[in-house]
């Protein structure tokens, strides 16, 4: 798990480590969503099917899942992240996840199952707090 103040870097690092078992020829199945764009996909309406999506991100044998507590957090949302991420725990699939969000924000967001469930599958790193995209734009 990724935490740290937006522009820090998470997602930059997320990919860098899919472009590190690329360079070190490991093959492996990946997919990468932001959580938005997932809940987005899982809607009712969404002309997708919902269960059919999320058993797609449930079983990709790794997945970066971006912005974790960006969206607005409904029952939806939290039903949904414990759906994906119980059932990714309970297989025991490799999961990099980013936040902007400490883990006690992420459980006041998403409640105490994802958050329970999170801290059990992950190591959490701490990213500085500095945007480096601001600073890229002020040198």
């Amino acid at each position: 798990l990724m935490a740290g103040v937006v522009g820090a870097g998470k997602t930059w690092q997320a990919y860098g480590a899919i472009r590190r078992l690329v360079q070190e020829g490991i093959g492996v199945r990946w997919r990468a969503t932001t959580a938005a764009d997932l809940y987005a996909e899982l809607r009712p309406g969404s002309d997708t099917d919902s269960e059919r999506v999320l058993a797609s991100y449930s079983r990709v044998p790794l997945l970066i899942l971006d912005d974790l507590g960006a969206a607005r957090s409904t029952e939806f949302v939290e039903e949904q992240t414990y759906r994906l991420i119980n059932r990714r725990y309970n297989h025991e699939l490799p999961t990099l996840v980013t936040t902007n969000l400490r883990i006690g924000d992420l459980r006041a967001h998403l409640g105490d199952r994802v958050a329970s469930r999170l801290s059990q599958m992950t190591e959490r790193v701490e990213f500085e707090p500095v945007d480096r995209r601001r600073q890229r734009r002020a040198a």
